[in-house]
């Protein structure tokens, strides 16, 4: 291999960290369909900061009919790791993410659903950018909710907390301080395909983020993915919720989630 061969990639690696640090973003990424912006768009604008109110669902009790994923003693409804048993830290009624250990999902798959779901982010806070405080929720394990501390703490648009991640940002950057607890309140609806695997109606999602608005029924073009559009494929339109190891210790509680029946139904 020549010595060009080898210092390519080295050097398109480091020009692409170039790209991010002066744009806080990149500019060589695929345009995201249906829109004017770029994946991960430096050019982007971000969006206005609001502050949030106190307590809104803060440790809110989950309704009679909720599975209860996370009471704040185990992670029994959870898995991952080598062994399939989930390998993050559980402590003082939340559980906190394990570098290293990879992600967990959820032991059960579900369709269409109303998710509670409380994080905080490290205190003191470390690193910035994508760096600082990130996980992610994977709704059917594909289609993600950033999990990212803002609070004073710039990186691209659609990656910020609450975005629709590499698709759509938030409406509002309604990050708490580092160490306190932020709430996202989840309606899902997963897409639908027909025979041939065509997709007929594209998953959707609203997301409350500690009482305000960031999406509503907001679609996504596909699953997530980072500086590119992955496309869907057919699957049964069920999947579990999955957590991201990122890296940092980002901290969970509170967790419950309520499957969307059906105008109608009758009573059980």
């Amino acid at each position: 291999m020549s010595t060009l061969a080898r210092l390519l990639p080295v050097a398109l690696a480091l020009a692409t960290a170039t790209t991010f640090a002066a744009g806080v973003g990149y500019e060589n990424t695929p345009q995201i369909p249906g829109q004017k912006w770029k994946v991960h768009d430096k050019n982007r604008p971000n969006p206005a900061v609001v502050e949030p109110g106190d307590s809104f669902s803060h440790q809110a009790p989950a309704p009679a009919d909720a599975v209860v994923l996370f009471d704040g003693k185990d992670l029994s409804k959870w898995k991952g790791g080598k062994d399939g048993k989930a390998p993050w830290k559980v402590e003082n009624g939340y559980f906190e993410v394990v570098k290293g250990t990879g992600d967990i999902q959820t032991q059960e798959k579900f369709k269409d659903f109303q998710l509670h779901f409380e994080w905080s982010a490290p205190n003191p806070p470390k690193g910035e950018s994508q760096g600082r405080g990130n996980s992610g929720l994977f709704l059917h394990g594909l289609y993600e909710v950033q999990v990212l501390d803002v609070y004073n703490n710039k990186t691209y648009a659609d990656g910020q907390a609450g975005g629709l991640y590499g698709m759509w940002p938030p409406l509002r950057n309604a990050m708490k301080k580092p160490g306190q607890w932020n709430t996202f309140d989840v309606i899902f609806e997963g897409p639908r395909f027909d025979e041939d695997g065509k997709v007929t109606r594209k998953a959707s999602v609203t997301v409350i983020h500690n009482g305000v608005v960031l999406h509503h029924k907001q679609e996504f073009n596909g699953p997530s993915g980072h500086q590119n559009t992955p496309k869907y494929f057919k699957y049964d339109s069920t999947g579990p919720i999955r957590l991201q190891d990122h890296g940092d210790p980002v901290r969970f509680r509170n967790i419950w989630i309520r499957p969307l029946g059906e105008y109608d139904e009758p009573e059980k």
